[in-house]
This record gives structure tokens, sequence and C-alpha cells, in this order.
């Protein structure tokens, strides 16, 4: 039987078991105000180098469930989380432990939410950076807001707290742009590496489809056909998969969204739910 996708309730990396009630006793009950603290909580491993940290303290990065991160976090300073940590007492992590944390206090105060996976265009003019990013429902206007966490209260955009069409695109929304022409593939990937092109979003249109049930993997974890696709040894078979995920994913219809998870090619296996 198909799973009915409830985005109010935690997934097995958004629970917050285990953690401290007191540290979350302070945390708010509009969205917003959930996800600013957010900025102050994870300094990006190129920020952090300049902290003259423990060589150990950069495995932060690698931490999947949400609350392994906070724990992390307490430990570091047992302040509640809506206190900012000066930035050798936040967790070492990516744009998708920003987005992780984010959906993770938003399902704990019962709010609709989920990470995406895809790629950014408002860092760097005329490129698609790859990029996570948090969406929250919103009963008065009925439709999902997405925030990017990392950059509120920053100049990077005017309103990171409601991203407009176009600035941010899910994996499965820049390959559909990709096979319709309308992007440039070779401008997709991430930055300061040599991962660019259509690979680089066929792999974030399927970590987006694992996060839209509710399975936030790190930024790098392959499963399936991606290993292969990556290296260029899918086909025409696999692409017909991914127009297939673009379109469901598309719909927002999440019994169509939970139905394509299924498929052997695109559920994330065990191992890489911890």
């Amino acid at each position: 039987m198909v799973e009915v996708i409830d985005y109010a309730r935690p997934g097995p990396l958004t629970s917050l078991d285990g953690v401290d009630p007191l540290a979350l006793e302070s945390i708010a009950a509009d969205p917003l105000s959930i996800c600013l603290p957010v900025h102050d909580l994870v300094i990006q491993p190129t920020g952090a180098q300049t902290l003259d940290l423990p060589a150990d303290r950069f495995d932060e990065n690698q931490i999947r469930p949400a609350s392994s991160l906070v724990q992390r976090l307490l430990a570091l300073d047992p302040a509640p989380l809506t206190t900012a940590r000066e930035p050798d007492k936040r967790v070492v992590g990516t744009c998708r432990h920003f987005a992780v944390l984010s959906c993770a206090l938003l399902r704990h105060r019962g709010i609709a939410a989920r990470a995406r996976c895809g790629f950014a265009t408002y860092f760097q003019r005329g490129q698609g950076l790859d990029h996570w990013i948090t969406e929250y429902w919103d009963d008065s206007s009925s439709r999902w807001i997405r925030v990017d966490s990392e950059i509120l209260g920053q100049t990077v955009l005017p309103h990171p707290h409601d991203l407009r069409p176009g600035e941010f695109l899910t994996g499965g929304e820049a390959w559909s742009a990709y096979r319709r022409g309308e992007i440039d593939a070779s401008r997709f990937g991430v930055h300061g590496t040599e991962n660019w092109g259509p690979a680089e979003i066929r792999g974030n249109a399927v970590k987006d489809l694992a996060a839209l049930n509710k399975v936030e993997v790190l930024p790098w974890d392959e499963w399936g056909r991606m290993t292969d696709a990556y290296a260029g040894k899918t086909g025409a078979d696999y692409d017909a998969l991914l127009d297939e995920l673009a379109d469901v994913c598309a719909t927002d219809d999440p019994a169509a969204v939970s139905a394509l998870y299924e498929h052997e090619d695109l559920r994330v296996p065990a191992d890489l739910l911890r």
C-alpha cells in the first residue's frame, strides 16, 4: 500500500527524538522565526578552515540525522538552539545541513516542511550551483514557500525568506528545463569542482525525490544507478525514468511521489538512513 506523506511529521533523518527538550523549548511557532536562528548553528567547511578546529570536527559534515546534528551542537554549547553560536561552536556542515535542521525544527512545531535538493541561481550570475533549501506550507497563500536559511539575514538576496520562481530549481525542475533546451547544463554543478553538466542534474533530481519522501541524504550519497549516471554510463532508459520523476515531482501529488519512490533505482537503501 502506498504511504501518504505527512510533511508535518518527522522522517527518519528529521526526528529530534533523544534531544534534550529544554534545548527545544524556545523554538518559535512561526516558520521564519524558526528558520532564522539556523543561520548561526552551521558553518561551511570553507568558513571553518580559519578557526583552527581539530581535524575531526570536519567530519561533522558527514552527519545525516538532525538529532545527531543537534546533539553535537549541544555538546559544543548547551544553550537553547535559538541562541546564536560563535563560529567555532557551530556544527561544520553544508547547505544540506542548514536545510535539514530548518526542516526538522519546522516539523517539530507541526509545520509541514520539506528539504529540497537542486540548484541556486543567485550565488554566481549565469550559473546554477548545487544547493539545498527548505520549503514550508503556508495556509494563508495556499503554497509552498521556499526559504534559504543559510543566507537569511544576509544581503545575497533581498528576499531569502521567499525565493522567487527560477531563483532555485529543484533537481526535477532543472532536469525538465534541460530536456526542453531552456538551460545550459554545463553551467549547472558544484562550485569549486569539476562536477558540472547533465550528470549533476540527474543526481540532484534523484536526491530531491528522496527528500520529497522525507529522506534527506547527504549531497554526495549515491545509490541505485546514480554512480553510473555520474560516470555517463546510463542511457535513454534512465533519462526516461528521470523524465517521469520530474513530471511526478512537478504535480506535487504525495501519492504519486511515494509510489515512484518504490522504484528500485530510486529508493534510498537502509544503510544511508543513519
